[in-house]
């Protein structure tokens, strides 16, 4: 789910949404504001007044510690010292705060004594958000559940694709293009790729609808019910270097939907009922996935499993991968089977990497796997601050 996990990360549902506005438009709040030259993306704050109550955070403690296990374990792998430092933050210095975070969870503190306890034992940043002021807008993303086969069949003929010998990564994992014979070029864009057939041969699983095999592009990994009942899971491997575009503010552009129809759901049902506009509309993004099959949970960037509420996706280039972070915002929780905007904060842990993610001004939250997953990351759109601890 790299990349967003990609994916991965990587790899996000509200890019779907995002549209232009019917007459009159709003000020855009430039969300994707990119880090000015010079610039950190995290400040520490110096004022107690101005650190955030961790309290009711505190009092809500499900999956912390083995978020915080799966964040230790990339920092354990001696590639990830070569992602720090950044900023002002080294690599000890990332591991010692989670230790130590660890150890209170450990010993049994909650509620009021273990925000205390990290008030005095631990600094905190701000990320400077999209205006220098903190404003960062959090969108949500899912793992999908869809029926598939790892056969072509009538049914299921719309394919995943395992990464094609070609392809060619730097070693940091970055994308660097396609080995020809004349050296190394740009990875060919998707439509190239689908229209061409260029990686076939290379398929991993079918899928019965080409929509879903693009929203499993566009989330970075899926759930695959095998025609015999066995849920396997399918994550991001790699993609072919090429930035994600939005088809939803193509949708919108062209009239075919309504920026405030505009919605994952509506876009399945266009699609159900317009077939034909399906190619014309996916491979208006450039950006392409490759998968692999994985054990257990999806996998971020970082290839640790990835936890629902606790794992978020940023810019890797500007904040520190594996850290331990705090959001404050408001998110969509079921109540009475329906979902409501709500306050919320939590812990989080900075494990995953989106296409459209980009800047200081931006937040992926992992909600988790399934329908009822995907409705809640649907209806993600919200903003608020992101702040990371490390220790004193």
């Amino acid at each position: 789910m790299a990349r967003k996990i990609l994916l991965s990360a990587l790899v996000l549902v509200w890019m779907f949404f995002l549209g232009c506005k019917t007459k009159p438009q709003p000020v855009k709040t430039p969300y994707d504001r990119p880090l000015p030259p010079g610039m950190y993306a995290l400040r520490k704050i110096t004022d107690p007044a101005q650190i955030p109550d961790f309290t009711m955070a505190c009092l809500d403690l499900k999956d912390l510690q083995e978020s915080v296990d799966n964040s230790l374990s990339y920092l354990s792998k001696p590639s990830s010292q070569g992602f720090f430092p950044s900023g002002e933050i080294t690599h000890a210095k990332a591991v010692e705060s989670l230790e130590v975070f660890l150890d209170m969870l450990e010993s049994g503190l909650q509620g009021r004594q273990l925000n205390d306890a990290i008030r005095q034992k631990f600094d905190v940043y701000i990320s400077i958000g999209c205006d220098d002021q903190g404003t960062v807008l959090f969108t949500g993303y899912y793992t999908p559940i869809f029926d598939g086969s790892h056969t072509e069949t009538e049914r299921f003929k719309y394919p995943l694709y395992k990464q094609p010998d070609d392809l060619v990564k730097g070693p940091n994992g970055e994308i660097l293009g396609r080995q020809t014979a004349d050296g190394i070029t740009p990875y060919p864009q998707r439509a190239v790729i689908e229209g061409a057939r260029l990686v076939r041969g290379k398929e991993l699983i079918w899928l019965a609808d080409a929509f879903e095999a693009y929203i499993a592009h566009v989330q970075g990994s899926a759930k695959i019910r095998l025609p015999d009942g066995e849920l396997i899971t399918v994550g991001y491997a790699a993609n072919n270097g090429h930035e994600y575009r939005s088809i939803g503010k193509e949708m919108v552009r062209d009239g075919v939907i309504a920026s405030d129809q505009l919605s994952l759901s509506g876009m399945i049902d266009f699609f159900k009922q317009h077939p034909d506009l399906i190619d014309t509309y996916v491979r208006r993004n450039p950006r392409f996935v490759f998968f692999r099959e994985e054990q257990g949970r999806p996998r971020g960037s970082l290839n640790e499993q990835v936890t629902p509420m606790r794992t978020i996706a940023t810019d890797k280039s500007i904040f520190p991968r594996a850290s331990l972070g705090f959001i404050s915002t408001s998110l969509p929780q079921l109540v009475g089977g329906s979902p409501v905007i709500q306050p919320y904060q939590g812990f989080v842990l900075d494990q995953d990497t989106g296409g459209a993610i980009r800047a200081p001004g931006r937040c992926d939250v992992y909600i988790g796997v399934g329908d009822t997953a995907g409705q809640l990351a649907g209806q993600t759109y919200q903003e608020g601050q992101l702040y990371y601890l490390f220790v004193k």
